[in-house]
């Protein structure tokens, strides 16, 4: 694999190449951190916020990339419900990112951080969640 303005090019037998941007493997991670239970959200910055209020979902909001030839670490900021263990609802955000990225994409995942941005109350509405 080459890695090029942040497209991985894996380049099969044939020659031919398949080009994995890092925002696709951004989206994977977040909705595969998403799906854990205890995750009240994604934490994003200032930019995710323009993009949802021009209506457009961010899945990648709360994720940050780093792709090399064929291995990938991985920055996630999360808000968590109030009440769970963090220690163990992070270890399975972990083991689903680098599940879900290594199937979809077949990079070697090398790093999965987890950094708990914030703590939600009550039931979430909506898994999009802004911290102040």
């Amino acid at each position: 694999m080459e890695s090029q303005d942040g497209v991985e090019r894996y380049t099969p037998d044939d020659g031919s190449s398949v080009k994995i941007a890092d925002e696709v493997v951004g989206v994977i991670a977040g909705i595969a951190a998403t799906e854990v239970e205890g995750i009240a959200g994604m934490a994003g910055g200032i930019a995710s916020g323009i993009t949802e209020m021009l209506g457009k979902k961010n899945f990648s909001k709360g994720v940050k990339v780093e792709v090399g030839e064929t291995q990938a670490a991985l920055d996630l900021y999360l808000v968590i419900q109030y009440g769970v263990s963090i220690p163990e609802v992070a270890q399975q955000v972990q083991e689903n990112v680098k599940r879900a990225v290594e199937s979809m994409t077949g990079l070697d995942v090398v790093e999965v951080n987890v950094h708990v941005q914030g703590v939600a109350f009550g039931e979430p509405e909506d898994k999009e969640v802004r911290v102040r």
